[in-house]
């Protein structure tokens, strides 16, 4: 796990943890348990919203931690300046990672559906135990704890071209091309609260 500090926000949204699970067994009923969530009510509603309260995001989308971290900075931002365009932090960076503006598209594409099977799990919040946060990933998420360094072999290139409208070959050298691809998608993502 990832561990990062903003200090030039609030407390309440100052520290980032980006987990990275591969193999993962429960992604159906981990959607499940987040549509259920966010309709539940009274005490027991808050403890289920409290238990799930992270952005779960699809890695095959993921084309680095710079990527990520793009889209956590400017959802951070947004909560810091009222300007969330989404109903959490947690969701608005899904509405980052979207290449448009369409937020039901954005949960649908980079949101846990039923066949991922590598899931970047992020908590912003307050400064605390990594361990802890840590343990409560694990104690949702069934999969394997694996480092963030493996984005590179999970990202499916071909889907992120597609999402990005890169549909023609950047250049004729194949890596040279997946740079251009990360160049791109980085931009864009760091750049939409600019456009928008």
């Amino acid at each position: 796990m990832e561990s990062f500090h903003y200090s030039q926000f609030s407390q309440e949204y100052s520290n980032v943890h980006i987990a990275l699970f591969t193999n993962v067994t429960n992604a159906t009923e981990l959607r499940n348990r987040l549509v259920q969530a966010s309709t539940m009510s009274g005490p027991e509603g808050d403890a289920e919203r409290q238990a799930v309260d992270f952005a779960f995001i699809d890695a095959t989308l993921i084309c680095s931690t710079l990527h990520l971290k793009s889209a956590i900075l400017n959802s951070v931002l947004a909560q810091a300046q009222g300007a969330l365009r989404t109903k959490t932090v947690h969701s608005e960076i899904l509405w980052n990672l979207n290449p448009t503006n369409n937020i039901s598209e954005a949960i649908r594409r980079y949101g846990v559906s039923s066949s991922t099977t590598s899931l970047l799990v992020v908590r912003i919040g307050r400064p605390g135990d990594p361990a802890t946060v840590q343990m409560q990933m694990s104690a949702v998420v069934s999969g394997d704890l694996s480092p963030t360094s493996r984005l590179a072999g999970i990202t499916d290139w071909a889907r992120v071209k597609k999402y990005y409208k890169i549909l023609q070959q950047i250049d004729a050298d194949p890596q040279k091309d997946i740079q251009r691809v990360h160049e791109i998608v980085v931009s864009s993502v760091s750049m939409k609260s600019v456009i928008v």
